[in-house]
């Protein structure tokens, strides 16, 4: 499944609805990163910066702060500091997410006989394989969701895209703010490293 995140695309994501969770567990997400950080460069400090879709109103500026908490502590993990306004800022940091639900069926995997789902049939009430009417329930298949989350920095005074991540990862739940808040995490744990293959990184979560 293609996971990648179109900046301007991601304010409608459904991080409305994250709540937190508590205690230490790892979070394990799915990274990619691009661009060209100059090897010379520390991180400095940094401010967000809102495309207009995440200001457009007041719901959409409380959902992108929700998110700009969230990616605090990646920040600083990789060495940036906040900055006191966006004018003095070394890097503006643009942030996207989104959370989407999909229901699986069995033949999205080559394996799926493999599983716990029978075909039934109504009229003899038994797994009857291919010659089944219709799929039954199974808790196995109960929706999931994929959630993703973008990070973009640009040089402030030029503009120029210095560095840009993703991460993502799925599960039963939507995930709270310390889900989302690790997925950031991940995104940003081996900057300024660049690889743009997609790679399995996992993070430490407290939050």
């Amino acid at each position: 499944m293609n996971r990648r995140l179109i900046l301007s695309a991601v304010a409608a994501a459904s991080v409305v609805a994250l709540t937190g969770c508590a205690g230490p567990y790892t979070v394990s997400a799915d990274v990619s990163s691009y661009g060209n950080w100059p090897a010379d460069r520390k991180p400095g400090t940094y401010a967000f910066d809102r495309l207009p879709s995440q200001q457009q109103s007041e719901e959409a500026a409380k959902r992108q702060e929700t998110l700009e908490n969230a990616a605090k502590a990646g920040l600083e993990k990789a060495g940036f500091k906040p900055a006191a306004d966006a004018k003095s800022a070394d890097v503006l940091v643009t942030l996207g997410a989104r959370v989407t639900a999909y229901d699986p069926v069995p033949w999205d995997d080559p394996l799926w006989w493999r599983w716990r789902g029978r075909m039934f049939s109504p009229r003899y009430g038994y797994a009857a394989g291919w010659g089944g009417w219709g799929w039954r329930q199974d808790p196995f298949f109960d929706r999931r969701y994929d959630r993703a989350v973008a990070v973009l920095m640009r040089d402030r005074a030029s503009g120029e895209a210095l560095f840009e991540t993703h991460a993502s990862n799925e599960g039963m739940t939507m995930g709270g703010e310390a889900v989302i808040g690790s997925l950031f995490d991940a995104a940003l744990a081996e900057f300024p490293k660049v690889n743009p293959k997609s790679h399995r990184v996992s993070v430490q979560a407290t939050r």
